[in-house]
């Protein structure tokens, strides 16, 4: 071979050797040494990247000698390795322990997430549940241990009911206490309504008496801190248009007769059928229609170098599922962050504006509907009360039969407009001198403004029995000004870290509301005009050491002072301790082999309640034309609006231990906590009369004690976690109980409590010693040897051989022992895919419609100048009851139940300038229970004509242009 060629060889290889080629295999382990299944193992800077198999093994091809491998996989820190000529690579990842250092909220404050000492949950926006959400409420349904959430009725507008652990009150406000961005709510009217869902970024909820001390006088109901979005600093402009458009149903109606079923009914009992009409009408499916509900939401957010700046804007208009009820809101909110002096002062303004209009359609067609003869038309031929049919008498409308269902719907307009205007401003400022002081300042104000008016034709049933012309009008503002001192510092010679917080709080709620009324023979008369004004000023202190990260302790102290109180009881002091022990970074959990988070919490606390929902205000301003009162407290001379009730009045005081542990398996693939509480209430505020001494109808007073106690579980499973697969199940369950341990003194006294139809007066549920307080006080019923009730026939519980009231007891309760949700949560690349379950075992419903309706008596009235009929439920063909028997137990269903809340599936569409997300979501899907009655969700266990909840369907499409 010549020169020329050898050198032209020389010089084709060279560039081959330069780039050579290599196959790079090895092993991917976890930090206890098992296997990674999913990991991406990708040549840093191209695309060439493969995933690891069951055992954890990689193959990757086509590698150079001095490429970079980049090794990453979901909850673990990504990790870069150079080839350097090596054909085989292993590498131990390391878990990612950022979510540990994430920074939580705690009573006016922050710590490390790892640093919580009490019994707390956060949801953030990634958790909440999807679908046309109107109100926040229900973005945290089922997802929180120890937070029970009772869906909204299908009425618009309406909010769910929550509760934090058991009610520890039973005469006071049972609502948790609300913050919104620093700004507590006025718990007498905390409607979240008036907050788009769309602008929340997370709900914290306090459950424990050690995490809501600082809160003193009104946190005995836990305390829900809830975060508004905003912008970061340093981000580029981003753009979003939001639209969701759902249609709903009613899920059930209530199991009433058809017609041919009711003239059948008729017939058998030998009564007239001549009365009966010729028409067959469903007059449930009449009163109800498809409701829809669109929702738009836009959002323009940017952030500078020392500015952040989101804007929001929402709008929602319903058409409820019973006619003429509708729900329309506009919210406009704004976010700005503004930084000074490289930080060390930083501005906070968040607002949220609202305009609310509810159109109120008549609730009394839901129970009209259900007992009105199905025999007669929906019209008549006369042109009589707006041509609807109704039943008469020589005189006109018969006072004592029900309204046409149609008629009640298409005669009321009546609407509330409400305007809400929520603005707060929070200074932080570093103090130089001192190294990690700080000062934090708020001031808020929360202005809500409202009228309304109810018009009813007069030309309709009940027009005819009086016309209705009212008005009304007024307005809720509540004024906030705190601050606080915060001090953390690292003592080194100690190996702890320390964290202090000083400061206080002044907060003023006034309320005033009045209206117009018109009266048949007098016209217009204007209501008296009602004003309540209270203030709370607070002064508290939190102490947090973390020793050696190992050990944190922790206190909290509070001051109250309440104008609701006389000056002899005015301020109370409260306070919380509690401790964690880490044993997340010992030895013990590290080299376990599979825990990867420990962690122990204990704490004890005191809670105060002074919310009574009545004007009850010993320091009030001046109000022209108000009333006044001069009101002595020892040697002094008070002048106020006359405060209702004993001045003797003081605190409710809740203390409350709570145990808990933190939990985490397999590097935290599976995360857990447990808690434990117990707690006593005492000095009841409880509105009279009452037994052993209570004073007069009307008056508050401070008697009785209740005791709950409970445990609480919650468990989450990351099933896949790879790189583009995630699948995650979360479950909780709560398992709690209630009981009244003392009435004013009186063992065994019970005091009426809730109320039924069907009788002036009348009452089903009973407060007493030793029982719940949604106990049912009922006869005992008597079956025959089918199992059917025997008509009027109950047990004699005493022995007397007397049936009497002495012979009800208390039986079932309202409560449940158990709820519990369930959600999963799937995505793979663009698709996702989502569902919870959500339901509560161990609980009782008092079935009013089928008490108050299925029986004879109330088929053929007597009490009516012309013969009717009315309708009636199903179940008189199971009881045959001659009369309304309110007090059966037969009434007293179970109420167990299973729901799948929500179904949704989403998939994103990646674009170089929009990317678009097209989702549809399915709620309030099925239910499963044995309940006879509409649904088995009823808050207070009295189940009487509830107004239907939906089942629809949301189609959601959203833009975000970059």
């Amino acid at each position: 071979m010549n020169q020329k060629i050898q050198i032209t060889l020389l010089l084709l290889i060279l560039p081959l050797v330069a780039f050579a080629q290599n196959v790079i295999t090895g092993t991917v382990t976890e930090p206890n040494g098992l296997p990674t299944l999913g990991a991406t193992v990708q040549v840093k800077g191209t695309n060439n990247a493969t995933s690891t198999d069951f055992d954890g093994n990689y193959t990757l091809n086509d590698v150079a000698d001095d490429a970079v491998l980049v090794f990453s996989y979901v909850g673990y820190v990504t990790q870069e390795v150079a080839v350097d000529g090596r054909t085989t690579i292993n590498v131990q990842l390391e878990a990612d322990t950022a979510e540990l250092d994430t920074i939580v909220l705690i009573g006016y404050g922050s710590t490390r997430k790892e640093n919580v000492t009490a019994a707390q949950t956060t949801v953030d926006d990634e958790e909440f549940n999807n679908g046309a959400i109107t109100s926040p409420g229900q973005l945290i349904a089922g997802k929180v241990a120890g937070v029970s959430v009772t869906a909204a009725s299908g009425r618009p507008g309406d909010g769910p009911t929550i509760r934090v652990r058991p009610g520890s009150t039973l005469g006071g406000n049972q609502d948790a206490l609300y913050v919104v961005d620093g700004v507590p709510l006025d718990q007498q009217n905390a409607s979240l309504n008036s907050i788009n869902p769309a602008d929340i970024e997370s709900f914290t909820i306090l459950k424990d008496a050690s995490a809501t001390a600082i809160y003193g006088n009104r946190a005995s109901n836990g305390v829900i801190l809830i975060t508004t979005k905003k912008a970061k600093l340093n981000s580029d402009l981003k753009l979003s248009y939001n639209v969701q458009y759902a249609i709903e149903k009613v899920q059930n109606y209530a199991d009433v007769l058809t017609a041919d079923e009711f003239r059948e009914l008729v017939a058998e009992q030998g009564a007239d059928t001549s009365i009966l009409g010729d028409a067959n009408t469903d007059w449930q499916n009449e009163i109800y229609q498809n409701a829809t509900r669109a929702m738009h939401n836009v959002v323009a957010e940017k952030g500078f170098k020392n500015t952040s700046i989101r804007a929001s804007l929402g709008y929602t208009n319903e058409n409820g599922t019973l006619l003429k009820s509708g729900y329309e809101r506009a919210t406009l909110g704004l976010n700005v962050r503004q930084n000074f002096f490289d930080g060390d002062l930083r501005f906070t303004l968040t607002s949220q504006l609202a305009q609310e209009e509810i159109r109120n359609a008549d609730a009394g067609a839901v129970g009209a509907a259900v007992v009105f003869d199905p025999t007669q038309p929906i019209f008549n031929n006369t042109g009589a009360f707006g041509g609807f049919f109704e039943y008469t008498n020589s005189v006109g409308a018969e006072p004592n039969a029900p309204r046409n269902p149609l008629g009640l719907l298409n005669s009321l307009d009546s609407e509330l407009d409400n305007s809400q205007a929520r603005v707060n401003l929070n200074a932080v400022v570093n103090i130089k001198p001192i190294d990690g002081l700080k000062f934090y300042g708020n001031a808020g104000i929360d202005y809500n403004e409202f009228d309304s008016y109810s018009f009813r034709e007069a030309n309709s049933g009940v027009g005819s029995l009086g016309t209705q012309r009212d008005f009304g009008f007024g307005f809720r503002r509540n004024q906030l000004l705190d601050g606080r001192f915060e001090y953390k510092k690292l003592l080194e010679s100690l190996d702890t870290e320390l964290d202090v917080t000083v400061g206080g709080s002044y907060q003023n709620f006034l309320r005033q509301s009045g209206g117009r009324n018109f009266v048949v023979g007098t016209g217009f008369q204007n209501a008296p005009l009602a004003v309540d004004e209270n203030v709370i000023v607070t002064g508290f202190a939190r102490t947090s050491f973390d020793i050696m990260d190992r050990l944190v302790l922790s206190g909290s102290y509070s001051r109250n002072g309440s104008s609701r109180f006389s000056e002899n009881n005015r301020w109370a002091d409260f306070f919380g301790a509690s401790a964690a022990l880490k044993l997340t970074n010992t030895d013990f959990v590290q080299n376990s082999g599979f825990l990867s988070q420990l962690k122990l919490r204990g704490g004890y606390g005191e809670t105060g309640q002074q919310d009574i929902p009545v004007s009850f205000a010993f320091l009030s301003v001046f109000t022209p034309g108000q009333p006044q009162a001069a009101v002595q407290f020892g040697d002094e001379f008070v002048t106020t609006i006359r405060p209702e009730g004993s001045i003797d009045l003081k605190w409710e005081t809740t203390g409350q231990w709570n145990a808990g542990i933190d939990l985490g398996f397999f590097d935290n693939r599976i995360t857990g906590s447990v808690d434990g509480f117990y707690r006593e209430t005492e000095d009841l505020l409880l509105f009279g009369p009452l037994p052993a001494g209570g004073l007069e109808n009307g008056s508050f007073q401070n008697a009785g004690s209740t005791l709950s106690r409970g445990i609480e579980s919650s468990l989450s499973i990351k099933v896949i976690r790879q790189e583009n697969t995630n699948w995650t199940l979360s479950g909780n369950a709560t398992v709690q109980e209630i009981e009244i341990t003392d009435l004013a003194g009186a063992a065994n006294t019970p005091v009426a409590q809730g109320g039924i139809s069907g009788g002036v007066g009348n009452t089903i549920q009973e407060w007493a010693v030793g029982s719940d307080p949604t106990a049912f006080h009922v006869f005992r019923q008597v079956y025959d040897e089918q199992g059917n009730p025997l008509d009027g026939v109950y047990v004699d519980t005493n022995g007397d051989n007397i049936i009497n009231e002495a012979d009800r007891v208390r039986y079932k309760k309202a409560n449940h022992d158990v709820y519990f949700g369930l959600t999963s949560n799937f995505n793979y690349k663009n698709l996702d895919f989502s569902f919870t379950f959500r339901g509560a075992a161990g609980g009782y419903n008092y079935n009013n419609v089928a008490s108050n309706a299925a029986n004879f008596a109330s088929v053929f009235p007597t009490n009516t100048q012309n013969p009717l009929y009315l309708n009636t439920p199903s179940d008189i063909n199971n009881t045959q009851f001659s009369n309304q028997e309110l007090f059966s137990d037969y009434y007293v269903q179970k109420a167990d139940f299973v729901k799948l809340d929500n179904v949704s599936l989403g998939y994103n569409f990646p674009g170089d300038s929009v990317d678009i997300r097209a989702s549809v979501t399915g709620t309030n899907l099925f239910t499963i229970t044995e309940y006879d009655g509409v649904d088995p969700e009823v808050f207070n266990g009295i189940d009487n004509n509830l107004f239907p909840r939906n089942r629809g369907v949301i189609f959601g499409l959203g833009f975000t242009f970059k």
